[in-house]
């Protein structure tokens, strides 16, 4: 399995330290915890990660699908996101960013897993600004 820098964005302190420690014990480096989409753009342009691991719903003034649509009109970084909600209104706004993955919280280290490497894999088959997979197909 192919290790990634990962860049997390989670408004949770608990859960972001709980996912970071997850993601270090399977061999990722996270390069950075971000908890506000601001910051989660500050954060990409710095660390140039491999994979942006996005929760959709921040605290702030900007949500993880705009910080993510900044992020991947900036830099083609590949996003997976992570949410507990999933409406209709919510999952037409992160197609629209074109993630290469969405895990529904909670999510076992297997999915997580999957996402990242599938990621990782359609990135490098289809280029940086290339259309991710269908949500359809991601949380059926």
């Amino acid at each position: 399995m192919q290790k990634a820098r990962i860049l997390l964005v989670e408004d949770e302190l608990i859960v972001a330290a709980e996912l970071a420690e997850r993601l270090r014990n399977v061999g990722h480096e996270v390069v950075a915890v971000s908890s506000t989409g601001a910051s989660a753009v500050a954060s990409a342009a710095k660390h140039q990660p491999d994979v942006v691991l996005m929760d959709i719903r921040l605290k702030g003034s900007m949500d993880g699908i705009e910080a993510a649509r900044r992020i991947r009109a900036s830099w083609g970084t590949p996003i997976v996101f992570t949410t507990a909600h999933a409406d209709e209104a919510t999952l037409q706004r992160a197609k629209e960013v074109k993630p290469l993955g969405l895990v529904m919280k909670p999510f076992a280290d297997g999915q997580l897993e999957i996402a990242i490497e599938i990621a990782m894999h359609m990135q490098s088959v289809n280029g940086p600004h290339e259309t991710g997979l269908p949500i359809d197909v991601m949380t059926s």
